[in-house]
């Protein structure tokens, strides 16, 4: 019986979960009879491995068209030499990991085989084997992870189907949707989103950047009315070690984060006036400036902005650059509240309760009349969130494959805040107000601070101790 290491046990144990049983093919090309049964022995040790031996180049190249998953290849054959057996590999399918097994610890000849692709470049000696087996393991880890990747980016791109962005037949929608369908098809051109919180914009910007050419590189969402004023630029562009107190390393921004991809601004009109001129040159030169730093660096992104405000009244009142303005507009994309697409409100409850009750392995259910009904007669002030929100919480109070109108509850913080119904130091009314003033902006610090006429400091200090 032949003896088998620990450290053998352990890549068998590591390889069943990464591959759950799959089969690995293995090219051995090696001339020397002892080194060849010595690797074909230790990879037949491994049951999930079918290992098939050559000892001269020839041979193996005539079989090349059976698509190993691995090729150990030694350097020096008796009829071809390693690195043209390497460049026919690369030639056939470059993702084939070639492993090159060679009698010479010759670094600068290691070094030409990596560049021109080898995976790894092991030396015949007593560690041959641990060498082998641990590349072979860190291929099937990076197998592992391309795949989970390609799967990742499948999810995302059935997720933001152009099909799913926005779920309905209203005549307002239809307008959206073939707005969205131009935004699509010219790949690099802004665009500028409109509507009320709620309505769906990040989700029609995704929906943007993962059906363009652009899907397959970043997209970065920036908050602008939830980042901190004397943060912003920093946030934006990046900064250099010691740029400022507590810049302990460089720091790579969003502008940075999204090349090749898509940024987008959301809550576009909370932008701070002094950052606005530095935006826009940002967009028009298409290059920034670490703070802190001297180097130009060139980015190319995609800029897709969001906004509950009239962004043409916030230039009037001169809160906004108008050259700014221009810049961003693009096309211009307006999403309608939920209570201008009537005819959809039942289409999306029944869509977002398969969905909730497919997610969480509950029963299939359904609406009666009555809780249509009620649904229909409310006004939705947080749009499709918060339909959203009542019909996962009505088929979690449902007890059976009915939702009742009693299943159909409508938050009490839309009909406003009962700050009397207990006793309250003027601090815990204080705290309350800002609390509720928050959850229905979205947490948006800015705006909040703006409309209760008070210090975004104040509330930055009550979340940071824990107050609200």
């Amino acid at each position: 019986m032949q003896n088998i290491s620990i450290f053998e046990v352990d890549l068998y144990l590591k390889k069943k979960n990464l591959l759950a049983g799959g089969i690995m093919r293995i090219f051995v090309v090696e001339d020397d009879k002892f080194y060849n049964k010595l690797i074909d022995h230790h990879l037949h040790l491994n049951p999930d491995f079918e290992v098939e031996s050559f000892f001269d180049g020839r041979s193996f190249l005539d079989k090349l068209g059976d698509n190993p998953d691995i090729v150990t290849l030694d350097y020096s054959l008796p009829d071809i030499n390693g690195d043209v057996i390497l460049e026919k590999i690369r030639n056939y399918n470059p993702n084939i990991p070639v492993i090159i097994i060679s009698g010479q610890e010759d670094v600068s000849t290691a070094i030409n085989l990596l560049k021109d692709g080898a995976y790894d470049y092991i030396v015949k000696d007593e560690n041959i084997r641990e060498r082998l087996l641990n590349t072979i393991h860190n291929i099937q880890t990076t197998d592992r992870l391309k795949k989970e990747v390609r799967q990742l980016r499948t999810q995302i791109s059935e997720k933001y189907d152009f099909s799913n962005a926005l779920i309905g037949e209203s005549k307002a929608l239809k307008k959206v949707y073939l707005l969205i369908e131009k935004a699509i098809g010219v790949q690099n051109m802004t665009v500028s989103i409109r509507g009320e919180t709620g309505t769906g914009k990040e989700m029609v910007a995704r929906t943007i950047h993962f059906n363009s050419s652009r899907k397959d590189r970043p997209f970065v969402a920036v908050n602008m009315g939830a980042i901190p004023r004397e943060l912003l630029e920093s946030e934006l562009f990046g900064h250099e070690k010691g740029a400022f107190t507590g810049a302990f390393t460089r720091n790579i921004g969003k502008f940075e984060e999204a090349n090749g991809g898509t940024i987008f601004f959301d809550e576009i009109a909370e932008m701070d006036i002094d950052l606005q001129v530095k935006i826009l040159r940002a967009i028009q030169e298409r290059e920034i400036t670490r703070v802190g730093g001297s180097s130009v660096i060139k980015v190319d992104v995609r800029i897709i902005t969001a906004t509950n405000k009239d962004l043409q009244e916030e230039v009037r009142k001169g809160r906004f650059r108008e050259d700014l303005y221009y810049r961003l507009l693009g096309l211009p994309i307006v999403l309608p509240p939920l209570s201008e697409r009537e005819n959809d409100i039942i289409i999306l409850a029944n869509h977002f309760l398969r969905e909730f009750c497919r997610e969480n392995n509950l029963p299939a259910k359904e609406f009666t009349a009555q809780a249509r009904s009620k649904l229909l007669s409310y006004h939705f002030p947080g749009n499709v969130r918060e339909l959203k929100a009542i019909i996962e919480l009505a088929a979690v109070m449902s007890n059976q494959r009915i939702i009742g109108e009693e299943d159909i509850l409508f938050s009490p913080t839309n009909s406003g805040i009962d700050l009397f119904s207990q006793d309250m130091t003027l601090k815990e009314y204080e705290t309350r107000i800002i609390r509720h003033y928050l959850d229905k902006n979205n947490n948006n610090v800015v705006l909040v601070a703006k409309k209760l006429d008070i210090g975004k400091s104040k509330i930055y200090n009550m979340i940071k101790n824990g107050e609200l």
